[in-house]
């Protein structure tokens, strides 16, 4: 019983230091099922996949008619920007217009091995200033790497 213990000590040393150490090792060095392979920020199945979940939303649960009509100044904000060890995503913003003419900032992150049952990759989304059960409170910041640049700023504005 007391090897057991001293074994289980020793694994943990181990562990702690290789952390304190700072070694990381990619998600998929550690896992088979990723390749580090994601769709680019303007891909047209990623847009196509906004534009249709968001009319799917307003429409079934907020009884609005909002749809987007189109995408600009999609630009990338990071590509792995929280890390090497987390599940491999693709962080952007785009600017979007919509249908009355309106034009309102999306931010989105694409994930892979995120899609229905862990097949393909995912899109989380939010649109600035439609996410009425602050899902992504404050102002869709909730979906941006954690550090940020000076490029979101200029991305975000609706209207130069």
């Amino acid at each position: 019983m007391k090897r057991l213990y001293v074994c289980l000590a020793a694994l943990l040393g181990l562990g702690a230091g290789a952390h304190a150490g700072g070694i990381v090792v990619p998600a998929e060095q550690r896992y088979s099922a990723y390749s580090g392979v994601l769709p680019s920020c303007d891909d047209p199945g990623v847009l196509a996949q906004i534009s249709w979940s968001f009319a799917a939303k307003e429409s079934w649960y907020w009884s609005s008619s909002a749809r987007i009509a189109g995408y600009d100044r999609v630009t990338e904000l990071g590509l792995r920007a929280n890390g090497l060890s987390y599940i491999p995503r693709r962080y952007c913003a785009a600017r979007a217009a919509f249908d009355d003419a309106s034009e309102h900032a999306v931010v989105y992150r694409i994930g892979e091995s995120l899609g229905p049952i862990g097949l393909g990759y995912g899109v989380d989304w939010c649109v600035v200033g439609f996410d009425r059960n602050l899902v992504y409170a404050p102002g869709c910041s909730a979906l941006r790497p954690f550090v940020e640049d000076h490029r979101v700023a200029r991305v975000l504005r609706a209207r130069d």
